[in-house]
């Protein structure tokens, strides 16, 4: 569960990187606004959210056998698709309809920080 949850944040911080790099240079211009605040908000959430499942993995190294800092894993990989990759999209294509993803990926991040305290509470 360790490697994995390294790994799995190490590239989200990876994509994280690259997508703001193409955000800054590919997007300037092309993104009114909005949009852009959109696609700033995505890259800083997934960012964020790249770390806390670094953390997760080196928690794990300590709790392996915590259901609940694997479920907090699991639900911040949920909300980074869900959430950050729905704003990329609505950003990019404009796609209104896209914003309904959203919330189900901003609750996958609350979830995912209450299991992370539990794992704590229980573990440490």
């Amino acid at each position: 569960m360790a490697r994995l949850f390294i790994l799995l944040g190490s590239l989200s911080g990876f994509l994280a990187v690259v997508l703001g790099a193409f955000g800054a240079h590919a997007l300037r211009g092309r993104l009114s606004p909005e949009l852009n605040a959109v696609y700033h908000t995505a890259e800083q959430y997934q960012f964020f959210h790249s770390l806390a499942l670094l953390a997760i993995g080196l928690l794990a190294l300590h709790l392996p056998t915590s259901g609940a800092l694997r479920w907090a894993g699991w639900s911040m990989v949920a909300g980074v698709v869900l959430f950050s990759g729905s704003l990329y999209a609505l950003a990019i294509t404009g796609v209104r309809a896209l914003g309904i993803i959203t919330p189900f990926g901003g609750t996958a991040f609350i979830v995912g920080w209450i299991l992370l305290a539990v794992a704590a509470a229980r573990g440490l």
